[in-house]
């Protein structure tokens, strides 16, 4: 499969979509460069980053139900839409803890194609079962503690076995089941022709260059079940040319809020027109994100002044900011008290529930 760029490229039509997504996105960059809580707004984009990845493809995970998975607190064991809405957010957290372009680099693309999905952390070890007591003498069946401790030590082998494969692993792609991928497919061929694109775009404009390598990704689609992975990508180009140096843009966020019509069509540049306004719709609600939770910093704090040293509510408040929501479970881990206390807490700053429900409830700002 090919993708060509047009020539010569449209500029009269690109000058001025191009000129305001690149001013957006650089003030949106310049304002969390300086920010006190750029730590948590990253945070809270990561996992509204997520969602709007898997919901591009047609799928729904309730941003609530992320963060409790992210924190091993669900409330019911997770779908499969929630698995890879995790590893989604595991993706964005890697690539941006990398060095500069390390997504787009081939040992980048190798190490973002050996885990599709998440499928790693999904191998299935036997549980190990508990002996039955006899109900008549109060002794446990020898027979159960030998089938216990046979499952005990399968258990172990599994675990083994399973250390052995990931620590041997020479960096080869793992081979993928055929009912779920093509083996015809031509992965490394399609790979090639995405990288070949980007190294086209070298001489343009950042935001140019991201958005014709996003709309390769999603014409080409290197590797299947992924196409979610386009945005991120596109996200990393733009932070090693240095229009995003203090975060990893939200692009899927962005194109969430772009009419699916509008960038399914058939012409390319419909198609950038369409990014490029994401972008700057994007940064700008970025920017009004980020004001909001300035006020409502600046608002708890004051809830808070003259409070002794060892007082528990800053570090609430701290949190609340870096997370979308709160359960009182979070709370005490994360400030080692009582999940009692953690609902004091709670009560005291005036934390909004967002959860409508009697338990299992969860705070947060909006």
């Amino acid at each position: 499969m090919f993708y060509r760029l047009p020539e010569p490229l449209p500029w009269a039509a690109l000058a001025t979509p191009l000129v305001a997504a690149e001013d957006a996105l650089a003030r949106l960059d310049q304002q969390l460069a300086t920010s006190p809580i750029r730590h948590g707004w990253r945070t809270r984009t990561d996992f509204a980053d997520a969602c709007a990845s898997l919901a591009l493809q047609g799928d729904l995970v309730l941003l609530e139900d992320l963060v409790l998975h992210d924190a091993g607190r669900d409330r019911h064991a997770p779908s499969q839409e929630l698995t890879r809405a995790h590893a989604i957010l595991r993706t964005r957290r890697r690539i941006a803890a990398a060095e500069l372009g390390w997504a787009t680099s081939l040992t980048g693309l190798a190490a973002l194609s050996e885990d599709p999905d998440g499928a790693a952390d999904q191998d299935a070890i036997p549980v190990p079962v508990a002996p039955t007591v006899d109900a008549t003498n109060g002794e446990e069946d020898l027979d159960d503690v030998d089938d216990a401790f046979a499952a005990e030590l399968a258990g172990i082998d599994a675990l083994i076995a399973r250390s052995t494969r990931l620590l041997t692993d020479t960096g080869a792609m793992r081979e993928k089941s055929p009912l779920l991928y093509d083996p015809t497919w031509g992965e490394t061929d399609r790979l090639a022709a995405w990288r070949h694109v980007v190294a086209e775009t070298r001489t343009l404009p950042p935001v140019l260059a991201a958005t014709v390598a996003y709309d390769a990704w999603a014409a080409l689609e290197p590797l299947q079940h992924r196409a979610w992975l386009g945005p991120l990508l596109a996200a990393d180009l733009l932070r090693a040319c240095g229009k995003a140096r203090h975060h990893l843009p939200a692009l899927a966020s962005a194109l969430r809020r772009v009419p699916r019509d509008r960038w399914l069509v058939r012409d390319p540049l419909s198609r950038w027109l369409t990014f490029l306004g994401a972008v700057t719709t994007g940064a700008e609600h970025g920017m009004s994100d980020h004001d909001r939770l300035m006020l409502s910093r600046e608002v708890l704090q004051a809830k808070v002044k003259g409070r002794r040293g060892s007082s528990s509510l800053p570090r609430l408040i701290e949190l609340v900011l870096a997370r979308p929501l709160v359960s009182a479970t979070t709370i005490a881990d994360e400030l080692g008290v009582t999940p009692r206390a953690a609902q004091t807490l709670v009560a005291e700053l005036g934390l909004r529930e967002l959860t409508g429900r009697g338990r299992y409830r969860a705070w947060g700002v909006l």
